[in-house]
């Protein structure tokens, strides 16, 4: 018995689409057979929605949407901590009138403490409570240090805003007393400084604004992975789940022409992708409110046409890495399985640079993902990294990207692969 004729059409439309693909190439076989192939592999993927989102709208607006929302948070949680008012709940301040005077002229509000100081930390409804005891008065007038106890859990990150601005007042006043000590007894209390220590800080704003871009490199490096997966995909077993692979390699051109058309049309979209995400972190990141903190973060048009350059090869590798991979898979979702586990190599290379910054070497800017990463935090910081750093970069990722082709196009002029089901 026949199919459904819901089945049937569908049938006729993906035949239809397998002739004209075939006879497409065939026509190009006396021409530039790769050209021919490229253009069809962009002008579908141009009709597909999923795969032009993942290139021009998912992939590259996620990274700079996800770091200024961040960023933006961040800011305005600082600007909040640095202007709100000190409150302070104080056990015992009638044991210290003298330092209870000097809080409150700094603007520090004292109130009482609750009857469970150590619940109310843990409750989280405390950041920090002083505590004063009898022996603090007693230690005060024999001219001896005086204990003050700060109750606190230093696993919360919201107590070390409250403690260090604590901490910085108690220093102050703790200094205070020391010199006017040394004076009533006709000492000179710079006798009790032997080194004057003075800080001379050459950082700039662009180069202390690189702390919060740490990450940069992290999501342009995404973007080139993300932007071509889609096609890598279909290009490879897709085709070999619609059946459409075996009737395009038995044409008269070359499989290394079908799969460098192929290849192309993923670097293309991949580089979309990466220039697309340049563009959006260059816009975005005037938008930032990071001026109040001292921070400068800007991506200028030439640091952005740098960090194209740097990234274009990531991109050629990409795609055909993706396309190695997905070329073993026999359906479309087994290759989107296998390549979900690739998009965790672009994170290596920045979180090790956030957890262990490190001076670049002639290796390190050699190797892939890793010597983008330092360049493109260099260029965030606005330093130079000169001509040969870039040569030594593209040099090894092209170098890499090329062999990655090459073994690409090697595995589709097997037809053992090519023709697999």
């Amino acid at each position: 018995m026949g199919g459904s004729p819901g089945t049937a059409i569908g049938t006729r439309v993906e035949q239809q689409s397998v002739d004209t693909e075939q006879e497409m190439v065939m026509q190009a076989s006396t021409r530039f057979g790769w050209w021919t192939v490229f253009v069809k592999e962009v002008r579908e993927n141009l009709r597909d929605r999923r795969a032009l989102g993942m290139a021009l709208l998912y992939g590259p607006l996620f990274g700079p949407v996800l770091f200024a929302v961040m960023t933006a948070f961040i800011v305005g949680k600082q600007n909040e901590d640095a202007e709100k008012s000190l409150s302070i709940p104080v056990i015992g301040a009638e044991h210290a009138p003298n330092l209870i005077g000097f809080l409150r002229q700094q603007g520090v509000t004292i109130k009482a403490a609750p009857a469970d100081p150590e619940g109310a930390i843990r409750a989280q409804d405390e950041d920090v409570i002083v505590r004063l005891t009898p022996a603090f008065g007693e230690a005060w007038r024999a001219g001896e240090p005086a204990k003050v106890d700060l109750l606190l859990d230093e696993s919360r990150q919201t107590t070390r805003a409250t403690l260090g601005r604590i901490r910085a007042l108690l220093d102050a006043y703790s200094g205070q007393i020391a010199a006017l000590r040394l004076q009533v007894r006709g000492i000179d209390p710079q006798l009790g400084r032997p080194l004057l220590i003075a800080r001379h800080d050459l950082s700039t704003a662009r180069s202390r604004g690189a702390t919060l871009l740490a990450m940069l490199p992290y999501f342009l490096i995404l973007c080139a992975f993300l932007g071509g997966m889609y096609l890598a995909i279909d290009a490879t077993a897709g085709e070999r789940e619609r059946q459409s692979l075996e009737p395009l390699m038995t044409t008269p051109v070359a499989p290394g022409q079908i799969m460098t058309g192929k290849l192309a049309a993923t670097f293309v979209f991949a580089a979309a992708s990466v220039v697309t995400c340049i563009i959006a972190f260059a816009i975005g990141l005037k938008f930032v409110p990071t001026n109040d903190l001292g921070f400068d973060l800007d991506l200028s048009p030439l640091t952005a046409l740098a960090v194209m350059a740097l990234l274009m090869p990531i991109a050629l590798l990409a795609a055909a890495v993706q396309t190695i991979i997905a070329s073993f898979a026999r359906s479309f979702r087994e290759a989107q399985t296998y390549l979900q586990f690739l998009m965790i190599i672009p994170a290596i290379p920045s979180l090790m640079l956030v957890i262990n910054p490190i001076k670049p070497l002639a290796w390190m800017l050699a190797t892939p993902l890793l010597g983008q990463s330092l360049l493109i935090n260099q260029l965030a910081r606005g330093d130079a990294p000169g001509l040969a750093a870039f040569a030594l970069c593209t040099a090894g990722t092209l170098l890499a990207a090329l062999a990655a082709s090459a073994l690409a196009v090697r595995l589709y002029s097997s037809e053992r692969l090519a023709l697999a089901v």
